[in-house]
């Protein structure tokens, strides 16, 4: 399949707690994701690519020192046919960190597909993804059924952090799959006819 024919999806690491399992994670489901030959991955680790947690008042454009930041990560966002967040559970919901990245865009979402992995532990997540899902639909998001969750997540992973439970494959390739069918059909929809919020 040409490059260019391929779904791109960004992958967005919500946490940035000290000693987080995130990055384990995210390389499982990376991937899991390159056996697909039709998707490309760009993964925006907050760490690495902090954003500034005050926001302009509205209206007003950013000072420079944000601006310098949000280069790091917004044109890879708006450049994305789809997303997938890779998100803990803090206190029954998603982490500040992910929320102010999500707050810091509004375009780059509109009508492009969601797909969400979650963990945590006995819920794995699932609270967190209830709540993202209603702020990613005020932002004109299209969020998709099937999420890729890990209760006890900690007991997920051997030392090398190789899965030990092959059901999560499934899950992830339905996932992907869905991920996929959206993505091009609302990147296609998205070219007909210019998607306005």
């Amino acid at each position: 399949m040409a490059e260019h024919d391929k779904i791109a999806i960004t992958v967005i690491v919500g946490s940035t707690r000290e000693g987080r399992i995130a990055p384990v994670v995210v390389r499982w489901f990376a991937e899991r994701a390159a056996e697909h030959d039709d998707v490309t991955i760009d993964v925006v680790d907050l760490v690495e690519t902090p954003l500034p947690t005050v926001l302009p008042a509205f209206g007003q454009t950013p000072e420079p020192e944000a601006m310098e930041q949000l280069a790091a990560v917004t044109p890879r966002l708006a450049a994305a046919d789809a997303f997938v967040l890779v998100t803990p559970e803090y206190n029954r919901s998603f982490p500040a960190s992910l929320k102010n990245a999500i707050d810091w865009h509004n375009s780059q979402w509109h009508a492009k597909p969601v797909g969400f992995v979650s963990y945590g532990g006995i819920s794995g997540g699932l609270r967190a993804v209830e709540h993202l899902r209603l702020v990613l639909a005020e932002l004109h998001a299209v969020t998709v059924r099937d999420t890729v969750t890990f209760a006890g997540v900690w007991g997920k992973f051997d030392a090398d952090g190789r899965m030990a439970d092959p059901a999560a494959d499934g899950a992830a390739k339905t996932m992907l799959d869905q991920l996929v069918w959206f993505g091009r059909a609302l990147r296609e929809a998205r070219a007909a006819r210019p998607y306005s919020a």
